[in-house]
């Protein structure tokens, strides 16, 4: 999990760098969902004005970064990050600027009510404590607040094999620990309904990824986190695991 979500972040940035601004956002949206994901979720934070928006557990921060510029001119707000992999968080700051913590999403460094809408993608899945986790956004979110969520789920049938650090509830568990941590799922959608992203979009994060081989693919950590992305790919084209998206209200 440390080789994939923090050694490897802080080389992305490296990446970036060398190879332009433009290359950011879809770098840094590796394994956060497509443009259309993101899009979906969007609609239903309906952020508008100067609201406060956090994203937990966001890694690089490109979901942020892609849903400041697709809301500019109705949403005056900034995005707030929280990332638990100190070498992300940091990356995350210094390629969009927003203000960021190196922080668990079991722990906010926030107030109560203190933001007005949320999203987190792919973490649930790698939150053993997930009703913690959902306890404390519900926690921070104000009553009505929305909360974007992408989880993988677990579709039933045993797994033939385990990513390190996942631990994929099943579609009813997801919907009960919601439900306890005072949460109502308004709308959910698979994520294969969806578009997969534009060919411009995917020719950046590819020139990203061949930069990156090139220059750490000898190391440990490089090897380590591609065989989890191989695992996770093999796990979701068979449908052992899907990719849900959610829309839910603090209640």
């Amino acid at each position: 999990m440390e080789a994939e979500f923090d050694t490897v972040a802080a080389w992305t940035e490296g990446a970036v760098r060398a190879l332009g601004p433009d290359h950011a956002v879809p770098a840094a949206c590796r394994g956060s969902g497509s443009p259309a994901d993101l899009a979906w979720l969007a609609q239903g934070l309906d952020l508008r004005g100067d609201q406060r928006f956090l994203d937990a557990g966001a890694g690089l921060g490109g979901p942020a970064a892609w849903l400041a510029d697709d809301r500019r001119g109705s949403w005056d707000g900034r995005p707030v990050l929280t990332e638990p992999m100190v070498h992300a968080a940091a990356s995350a700051r210094r390629l969009f600027g927003f203000p960021t913590a190196a922080a668990v999403s079991e722990a906010l460094p926030l107030p109560t009510d203190g933001v007005d809408a949320a999203w987190s993608l792919g973490v649930l899945c790698v939150t053993p404590s997930r009703t913690d986790m959902l306890a404390e956004l519900r926690r921070v979110l104000v009553t009505g607040g929305h909360l974007g969520l992408l989880v993988l789920v677990h579709a039933g049938t045993p797994l033939p094999e385990q990513p390190e650090g996942n631990d994929f509830p099943t579609h009813a568990e997801l919907h009960d620990q919601l439900a306890g941590a005072g949460f109502r799922v308004d709308d959910e959608i698979d994520a294969a309904r969806l578009p997969g992203a534009p060919p411009s979009w995917t020719e950046r994060a590819d020139r990203v990824e061949e930069h990156l081989r090139r220059h750490h693919g000898d190391h440990p950590a490089w090897r380590q986190a591609r065989e989890q992305e191989q695992v996770m790919g093999r796990l979701l084209r068979e449908r052992y695991v899907v990719t849900t998206l959610l829309r839910t209200t603090a209640v």
